[in-house]
């Protein structure tokens, strides 16, 4: 063959491996997800940030006025509030448009384009000169972090071997708490404004990770684009895989769909109703376990323990739990399964709520609990621990597996709308539960949830591990 003709520089139009003979590799696949993955990181640094912040710049009294000698600004307590609530209402907005922009331009230009509006909050942040830019920031950074959640779950699910889908899709709830223990680490001992500096850092990674990772070849499939999405596979999957064989299943599952799909295609169609109550509800189950609940009471739990702990070495030990135990469940998914993982996450995590409830209650009864300092900082180790190994990465990794590909972009978005809308009402209502039903009732509230949760996994979630999408699919349907 001479050295100008097209299969020479072109691998897909003369592919040597024999069909079903072709051996992978997995390293491109797991630089592909890091480099993905920036935008998580920069997704955490936006959802950590308000915590060492808002201590800035917010007087811990009103009459404090060395705050204003150190500030340009300070903010009030409900301005304070409605900063951490702004990203909830951009991610919201952030979801759908991802989601059709996946769909149009491909997951990779998707990604990439994530960095112009972190890197745009960050800077209405940094030059901030009251709560007005403030908000500005946070409800552009709100809406990247929410075409985050949609667009990079979808691409990584997209490029991994059934082998490991479940450990890279682990990895996008891993690198959001890389970057909230980031903000942790770094924004207790640094002025809010350099933080912000850092946390730029991020998307700019982002744009030059975007440039040397390939589009989806699910995408380029469904374009019509089959050598370049041949070609795709051969870097993610290494110039020994059976790209034919590859090809055909893309292909086989794209047929299996119904092409281009329409809001009434996720309702009217049962497989698709399945995919998107089953991912809905789990989306619902991850809010309501009262992670942010226990997160928020972490400073006053170690102290009620005997802690003398700085409240900020306190978040930077949950933050280290959190990555160590996310990373621990990339490991465990593809071997111990979906399923396992969300039932112990959910019952372990509701018996930690109902301990946590009951100490309170005889905290507020005047019981002596002193010889039993040790347990609620042990439940909330433990919760952070079942909460990372099982509801943190799984429901974003299992909404971009249940999926037929037709319909991913578009129930993908819904769910992140979804996870957002219920992320603002626990956030804004958690404080007037403390107030109404008190701190045990809260943490019960919570409890029971998580008890309902369990009952649901077990007789209704699938287990997706090792099923190719069409499998998935077929068990949705009740055909398996």
């Amino acid at each position: 063959m001479s050295s100008n003709a097209p299969g020479a520089t072109n691998p897909m139009l003369y592919d040597p491996i024999p069909e079903g003979q072709g051996s992978t590799t997995k390293r491109n696949q797991f630089i592909a997800a890091l480099g993905i993955c920036m935008a998580a990181v920069s997704g955490g640094t936006a959802l950590a940030w308000t915590s060492p912040v808002l201590t800035q710049i917010m007087p811990k009294n009103q009459s404090d006025t060395s705050l204003l000698e150190r500030e340009s600004f300070i903010l009030t307590e409900d301005e304070g509030s409605w900063v951490g609530a702004f990203l909830a209402v951009g991610a919201f907005l952030g979801a759908l448009p991802a989601g059709y922009l996946a769909e149009k331009i491909g997951r990779k230009y998707t990604t990439m384009s994530l960095a112009v509006p972190y890197l745009i909050s960050w800077a209405l942040i940094i030059f901030a000169s009251g709560a007005g830019m403030l908000y500005a920031g946070r409800l552009v950074i709100g809406i990247a972090t929410g075409a985050t959640c949609v667009v990079a779950p979808m691409f990584i699910s997209e490029v991994a071997e059934t082998s490991i889908r479940g450990a890279l899709g682990a990895f996008f709830q891993l690198h959001l708490t890389v970057g909230i223990l980031f903000v942790y680490a770094v924004g207790s001992y640094t002025h809010w404004v350099t933080l912000s500096i850092l946390c730029a850092i991020f998307p700019v990674l982002l744009i030059v990770a975007m440039f040397i990772v390939p589009e989806s070849p699910v995408y380029l499939v469904k374009k019509g684009r089959r050598i370049d999405a041949g070609v795709a596979l051969k870097w993610f999957w290494g110039p020994n895989a059976d790209t034919q064989s590859a090809l055909q299943t893309i292909q086989s599952d794209l047929d299996a769909a119904s092409g281009e799909a329409k809001v009434s295609d996720l309702f009217t169609n049962a497989t698709n109703r399945t995919a998107l109550f089953i991912s809905l509800l789990l989306m619902f189950f991850q809010q309501f376990s009262g992670i942010n609940a226990v997160i928020f009471y972490t400073a006053p739990i170690f102290q009620s323990a005997g802690s003398t702990m700085d409240p900020a070495v306190c978040s930077i030990v949950v933050g280290v739990v959190q990555v160590v135990m996310t990373l621990a469940s990339s490991v465990l998914i593809d071997k111990a399964g979906r399923r396992i993982l969300l039932l112990q996450s959910s019952f372990i995590m509701g018996s930690c709520l109902i301990v946590l409830g009951a100490y309170f209650k005889m905290q507020n009864d005047k019981v002596d609990v002193s010889n039993i300092g040790w347990l609620p900082l042990a439940s909330v180790v433990l919760f952070i621990i079942s909460f990372s190994l099982g509801f943190g990465p799984i429901p974003w990794m299992m909404m971009g597996e249940l999926c037929a590909p037709d319909i991913k972009g578009l129930a993908s978005a819904l769910a992140v709308m979804f996870n957002w809308t219920l992320v603002f009402l626990v956030t804004k209502t958690f404080g007037m539960m403390q107030t109404m039903l008190g701190s045990d009732w809260t943490f019960w509230f919570f409890g029971a949830w998580m008890m309902v949760c369990t009952v649901y996994v077990f007789f209704k979630v699938p287990e997706t591990k090792g099923k190719t999408n069409a499998q998935i699919q077929a068990i949705l349907a009740g055909k398996q």
